[in-house]
Parts: C-alpha cells; sequence; structure tokens
C-alpha cells in the first residue's frame, strides 16, 4: 500500500475573502458555506458581487478542479470540487485548497472520506466554537497512491456515486411528491368545508391571547430538569418539537406565566415567510418550557376544537394568507400581528363534525408519515453507502480495478 502524505505536500492550502465584499444583485457568484454540501456546489442563498468590489490580489477567482473546504460552523470540513460550472466564482470565508501533485478528483474524494473527516473533526473541535485553519487543514494525512491507481479510483467513484446519487433524487423526489399529496387532501377537506359552510373569523372563537418573552439565554438546548425558552423552530405547521429551546440561565428569573402545557394552541408571529403563523397543538410536554415573544398562544371558545384550528391552519388559504399579510426587513424573516391571525377563515361545523374531520386528516397523515419514515431510511442507508464506498476507496481498502461497476454510468 502506498503511503500517506500531509495535504500541503501536494496542495496548496489558503483563505477565502475573509470579509464579505459589496454584495450586489447581479456579477460574480460568492461561494460560501451554505452553497457547499457533501461534495456539491449548490445554489440556494447564493450571493453576488461586482468584480471591480472583489479583492483579487488577495483572493483570485476559484479555478476549476480546485476545492473548497467549510472553515467553521456546524459542517466545517464539509468540501466541494469546483466544476467548469464554477469557475470564475468567488471564494467566501472558507479554505481554498489548489492541487498541484496530486489528482484533483482523487483528492477531492479523499476530503470527504471517513478517515479525512475523523482528522478534521478532532482538530476542529478544540474549540467551543468548531474552527478549521489553513494550518490544520494542510496537516490533514492524505493515502497517495500513484496517478494511474489515483485516476482509476476517481473513475470509478464517478460512476458509483452518480448511480447513488439518481438514486437519492428519486427518492428525494418520492418525498416531496409525499408533501404534495398530504397538503391537497388537506385542502380539498377544507374547500369541502367552505363550499358548504363558509368561514367565519378565527377572532369569533378567541377569548384569549398572551405571547412570552426572549431574556438572554445560553445557547443550548435545556436540560429536562432545567428551564428552557422555547425558538420559533419549535413550530412547524401541525407539529411541536420541544427540544428546540435555549436554556434559561441559572441566575435568570423565570415567568411561570408563560410556561406551556398540554392542550395549548401556539402560533409563530415571526418566521421565514413560508413558515411564519406555523399553528401546533402541545402534547403531552415536559414541565418548565417557556413561550418566546415570537409565539402566540390562543385560548379558544368551546365552540371550537383545538386539533382542528392546527389542520385548518395547515391549509393553503391560512398559509398563503398569513405570509402575504407578513412584513419583515428581508425575505428570511417576516412577522405577522395578532389584528391578521384573527382574521383567519375558519370553516365553522359542530364539534362532533370537528373531531371526525381531525379524526380523518390524523389517519391520513399516519399513512403518509409511515410512508415518509420507510423512504427517509431508504436515504439514509444510501447515504451511509456512499460514504462507506468512497472510504474505502480512498484508503486503498479495495482494488477499484476489480470492483463491479467500474466505467459504467
Amino acid at each position: 500500500m502506498s503511503d500517506t502524505v500531509m495535504l500541503k505536500r501536494v496542495a496548496l492550502v489558503q483563505y477565502g475573502l475573509g470579509q464579505p465584499p459589496k454584495l450586489s444583485t447581479d456579477g460574480i457568484p460568492i461561494l460560501r458555506a451554505t452553497n457547499i454540501t457533501r461534495g456539491k456546489i449548490t445554489e440556494p442563498g447564493l450571493l453576488r458581487a461586482r468584480l471591480e468590489d472583489l479583492p483579487l490580489d488577495r483572493a483570485p477567482l476559484l479555478k476549476e478542479g480546485e476545492i473548497l473546504v467549510v472553515r467553521s460552523g456546524a459542517y466545517t470540513g464539509d468540501s466541494a470540487r469546483i466544476t467548469a460550472k464554477w469557475a470564475g466564482s468567488a471564494p467566501g470565508y472558507d479554505l481554498r485548497v489548489t492541487p498541484l501533485a496530486i489528482n484533483s478528483r482523487y483528492l477531492a474524494y479523499a476530503l470527504l472520506g471517513i478517515a479525512a473527516q475523523d482528522q478534521i473533526k478532532l482538530v476542529s473541535s478544540r474549540a467551543a466554537q468548531p474552527h478549521l485553519n489553513a494550518e490544520e487543514l494542510g496537516e490533514l494525512q492524505v493515502w497517495m497512491p500513484s496517478s494511474d491507481e489515483q485516476r482509476r479510483i476517481a473513475d470509478f467513484l464517478d460512476a458509483e456515486t452518480s448511480r447513488i446519487d439518481r438514486l437519492l433524487a428519486l427518492q428525494t423526489t418520492v418525498l416531496e411528491r409525499l408533501d404534495e399529496r398530504e397538503s391537497a387532501i388537506v385542502d380539498l377537506a377544507i374547500d369541502e368545508l367552505i363550499d358548504r359552510v363558509g368561514t367565519t373569523p378565527f377572532r369569533r372563537f378567541i377569548i384569549a391571547m398572551d405571547q412570552g418573552s426572549s431574556p438572554q439565554c445560553d445557547a443550548v438546548p435545556a436540560s429536562d430538569d432545567e428551564w428552557g425558552v422555547l425558538k420559533v423552530s419549535c413550530l412547524r405547521p401541525g407539529s411541536f418539537f420541544p427540544d428546540q429551546n435555549k436554556r434559561l440561565p441559572e441566575d435568570a428569573v423565570p415567568d411561570v406565566r408563560n410556561e406551556v402545557r398540554e392542550g395549548d394552541v401556539l402560533i409563530t408571529r415571526a418566521n421565514t415567510p413560508q413558515l411564519v403563523g406555523s399553528t401546533a397543538v402541545v402534547p403531552a410536554v415536559r414541565r418548565k418550557l417557556l413561550l418566546s415573544d415570537k409565539i402566540f398562544r390562543v385560548g379558544l371558545s368551546p365552540l371550537l376544537d383545538a386539533h382542528y384550528v392546527a389542520w385548518i391552519a395547515r391549509g393553503t388559504r391560512v398559509r398563503s394568507f398569513s405570509s402575504a399579510s407578513s412584513n419583515g426587513a428581508s425575505q428570511s424573516m417576516a412577522n405577522i400581528r395578532f389584528e391578521e391571525v384573527k382574521e383567519w377563515p375558519i370553516p365553522h361545523i359542530d364539534l362532533p363534525e370537528q373531531k371526525r374531520v381531525v379524526a380523518e386528516l390524523d389517519r391520513s397523515r399516519m399513512q403518509t408519515d409511515a410512508l415518509r419514515s420507510r423512504i427517509t431510511r431508504q436515504l439514509t442507508l444510501l447515504a451511509e453507502r456512499r460514504q462507506a464506498l468512497i472510504t474505502a476507496a480512498v484508503t486503498g481498502q479495495f482494488d477499484v480495478s476489480t470492483a463491479s461497476g467500474r466505467g459504467e454510468d
């Protein structure tokens, strides 16, 4: 087996731009950590800057074959190779690796392998926040087979990972179709009710409303015996996630009036335009969880079932109403006022029928969740297979020239 070498012996490791330049709606793409996902460059969140505003003397534009490595945060060490499509982009804050005496495609796979990721995790976790500098990345040990073997490994992995990626894409599409199907079922049920009984403003059924406060909290979740303040991510349409909270410091006095209880109806007043107004009923939950000032709690008239409200709020009518009536300083965060929540259109039917609608939609959701769970498990297994295959190939655990699938599309 060939020896390993330090990355800095076969590649140049440099820093990117550092502070972002003046941004523009057009111009050169700036590739950041948000655009790097498991070996691929993605477009969501892409920033741009004009060429004349870029410090090209300090951070030249990226070339095909270079590799960007995430420098800090939860995804420290994730990386992606610059393809022809992204050549000429600007590097963001992250590290840029320029292969010199090593095959570019082979190195890109080597950096994704478990052996490399374990080394990166070890050095980047020495601080409270994961962080990787150029010197540390340069000392990464990489298995260095012959040039011909590097090319064979890269060819093999190109073929095999492409096949797995196609399967991943198909399964992801199925998940998207399931979400669309579930949304269509909910909307159909709501539209049938509205066609039959019309709508009544939500305010007719509200007898109380409050919201919490947002004191300075620790940036970690509270344990079960500690007080925690709920984040807006604790709510998704129809779902409540109690672990999405921030620990209240020991010297802070909790306002027990803001403690959530089973059966509470919660609505987010601030979130992305797609999620603002997310509504859920609190299930059986532990004590010591507090409302933040970005979450409404609504007290309902006995004429309205809490779970029925949550299902109506998942429908496209209310979701669109919330998004359209929201306001905010950016496209990433929106706010709604309680006056707007009170105008939500609710089809008013009697309580027994409300419970029947809830039961039918719950059954449909259980069936969809069962399918979603199986597909998610398949996605996990495929991702694990991809990772294991890359790791085995770039550490010499098998001979790719005799492995099945070599050279296939």
